[in-house]
């Protein structure tokens, strides 16, 4: 016997390539696995070359294109808009998408600016007060081992924040012969290393532990200055016949901070690690015990309880995949692991569930916005010969 579908819920995505797929999967996959108040409809994609956008929707599932982004944004079938393209589209974007009353999901960095991403939390806040959502795409914070570690030093477990040190590395620019693509141009992706991965990181230590990055001191580094120029790129750096276009943004950053609960902080985020293909790396410290987290394992947490009688034993391996741990339930029986894609579902997960209760899930625009001060920091300070600087004072992170 057929059930009926709750209310559609249009959706329409901006951006085909790496994150276009994930979210298109996503998109795909949460309605048939959890239980939504709302149905998503993949209603159209939007991309520059119609042949190409085509090809992408027939393999991703989309039901329409467009070759002209504000025409999907008009489109009366559209309720929710999905950024996927570079970060110096995405204001324009969001905006306009949030001005015409549809609600957005963009990709991280929020933008390449402080004062874009000003501009994008007014008109979130704004479009608030119409019921309007605006969300942006940390997806891993619904890595089920991270939510478990938020809720152990939510609760108390790991006592005050001492620690924290978290790193992203990555090794798909460490030949120095890999070509460039938009990623190495500042002017689309507003930085290198730092925006694309550090930008992660940020986020997952203020969302674990609850506080805000408040101030850093820091060192970039582009050690690859120049690099072939794939045929796909050559606008980005001239004419298809030249041989090696510059690089304009960071292969590498490596800052310390300080956590606005006194604690201190250290991070790294480098595409020049060779061997680490994903490796997300975050351990707290506090004044009770430890968490530990490694993305290569992301089924697993580490756990260092000082309390223990057994704490000499050394840290408590925690394998996050019982149906008590956040969204484990939706899937597989206990101990069979979930991977990188299942975040991303997640993430649509609890979208469409706060658009149905008109409750603005993080992580917000205004959440996007605290990052982007903290990046933006960051590369003043290493302008500044590495001086301590402080992170602009936003809006308070949100950690539900």
């Amino acid at each position: 016997m057929a059930h009926d579908l709750p209310p559609r819920l249009g959706v329409g995505m901006i951006g085909y390539a790496f994150m276009g797929k994930a979210h298109s999967h996503a998109w795909r996959t949460a309605p048939r696995f959890f239980e939504l108040p709302l149905h998503p409809e993949m209603t159209v994609l939007a991309g520059r070359h119609e042949s190409a956008a085509r090809a992408a929707a027939q393999t991703l599932g989309w039901d329409g294109v467009e070759t002209e982004w504000r025409r999907l944004v008009e489109r009366d079938d559209v309720d929710l808009v999905d950024i996927c393209s570079p970060g110096d589209t995405h204001a324009e974007m969001a905006i306009t998408a949030l001005e015409a009353g549809k609600h957005v999901l963009c990709e991280k960095p929020l933008a390449n600016s402080v004062a874009e991403a000003e501009l994008m939390a007014a008109a979130a806040e704004r479009a608030a007060a119409r019921g309007v959502v605006a969300m942006v795409g940390f997806t891993y914070r619904r890595v089920p081992a991270i939510q478990l570690a938020r809720q152990l030093v939510a609760d108390g477990r790991v006592g005050t924040v001492h620690h924290v040190r978290a790193q992203y590395l990555q090794d798909w620019l460490a030949d120095p012969e890999a070509p460039l693509s938009w990623r190495l141009d500042k002017q689309k992706a507003g930085s290198g290393a730092l925006g694309d991965i550090g930008a992660h990181v940020i986020d997952l230590a203020q969302f674990i532990t609850g506080e805000s990055v408040t101030g850093v001191a820091a060192i970039l580094e582009t050690f690859v200055h120049e690099r072939p120029v794939a045929a796909e790129f050559s606008g980005l750096h001239g004419t298809a016949g030249s041989a090696r276009g510059p690089v304009t943004v960071d292969d590498a950053a490596i800052f310390v901070g300080r956590m606005s609960g006194g604690g201190l902080a250290s991070f790294e985020a480098t595409r020049f690690a060779w061997g680490r293909k994903n490796a997300i790396r975050i351990e707290v410290n506090g004044s009770r015990g430890s968490v530990a987290f490694d993305f290569e394992d992301m089924n697993v947490l580490h756990f260092f309880d000082a309390a223990d009688p057994a704490a000499e034993a050394g840290f408590r391996r925690v394998v996050v995949t019982d149906p008590a741990h956040a969204y484990i339930a939706s899937w597989w029986p206990a101990g069979h692991g979930l991977g990188y894609e299942h975040a991303f579902t997640h993430q649509v997960v609890d979208l469409v569930r706060g658009i149905a209760t008109h409750e603005n899930p993080a992580p917000t625009f205004a959440d996007g916005l605290q990052v982007q001060r903290v990046l933006a920091a960051v590369e003043d300070s290493s302008t500044a010969n590495s001086a301590w600087t402080a992170v602009e004072h936003g809006q308070p992170v949100t950690t539900h």
